[in-house]
């Protein structure tokens, strides 16, 4: 078993148990606390509080309530822009982590006011686990107009816009944006918090923005090489939806040979630090190379 298979079978049930737990007690109107989880708990990877405990993890600094708390805010504000993502105004899907989306189980408003509480819930317990306001500035920052959304936009106003079907530096913005600027904040959050040295935060950041961009070019792989089943959601409808991305850019052996060097950089940068757990991170791509 590796390193980073031990870490994530250790912390992935603790993440999943705070989450349920919490949604649930500190919702007081149970239905929308139920359609709240629903979203959350429907399953996946865990990737970004997992990110910000394993570079925790790789900095000595130990994992406790507060800690989880932190890193389940990072993954009910990720849920969010999921339940949002998958909107008939934006991507119009039917299905997420193998489950309805929250719009067609529950309905759109239904599923729009779910966002809405998730997000403010959690940067409050990013806020209430951290007692940090430099953790509440990085977070709001990742995920606003000059983060997350302004990359989501950037994705709606590229889709079926041949003007920048072949702008690499559009679709690195883009694409950076609305993946790698949540990713980096779940690591430069953890560096910051566990007062990493100057050093160790430029590695640890550099590592989170090669693993950022590298992590969208993955995405964008998945759509073609798996099936719905195997990746919990509709596949093989970017290019049909005139979407704009690294893969349509470069075509399917250029991007598997772009994400192959950037795995190799990502994998320098953390040398000199106790990354075996985040190196790991790296393992999720080999299944679309």
């Amino acid at each position: 078993m590796t390193a980073f298979t031990y870490f994530k079978d250790e912390w992935t049930p603790v993440i999943d148990d705070y989450l349920a737990k919490h949604l649930a007690s500190e919702v007081e109107d149970q239905k929308i606390s139920q359609i709240m989880a629903y979203s959350v708990m429907a399953g996946g990877k865990r990737l970004r509080p997992l990110l910000f405990l394993a570079t925790l993890n790789a900095l000595g600094r130990k994992i406790e309530e507060p800690e989880i708390r932190i890193a389940c805010g990072i993954e009910l504000i990720h849920t969010y822009s999921l339940i949002h993502d998958d909107l008939p105004a934006m991507d119009n899907d039917d299905y997420r982590r193998g489950k309805l989306t929250s719009h067609k189980k529950w309905g759109e408003a239904e599923a729009i006011l779910a966002g809405d509480a998730l997000l403010p819930m959690g940067i409050q317990w990013i806020a209430e686990g951290s007692k940090s306001a430099k953790l509440v500035d990085l977070i709001t920052k990742a995920v606003g107009p000059n983060g997350m959304v302004g990359g989501q936009y950037l994705d709606i106003d590229s889709t079926n816009n041949a003007s920048v079907a072949g702008d690499a530096k559009f679709i690195n913005k883009m694409e950076w944006l609305k993946t790698g600027c949540l990713i980096l904040a779940s690591v430069e959050m953890a560096a910051v918090y566990a007062g990493a040295s100057d050093i160790e935060q430029v590695k640890l950041v550099d590592f989170a923005k090669i693993f950022g961009r590298s992590y969208q070019i993955y995405d964008d792989l998945v759509d073609v090489v798996e099936t719905s089943a195997e990746a919990g959601k509709a596949t093989h409808k970017d290019q049909a939806e005139g979407k704009n991305n690294t893969l349509t850019l470069l075509g399917i052996d250029q991007s598997r040979k772009e994400l192959t060097d950037l795995i190799k950089q990502a994998q320098d940068d953390l040398h000199g630090l106790k990354g075996e757990v985040l190196a790991g991170f790296l393992d999720l791509y080999q299944k679309v190379l």
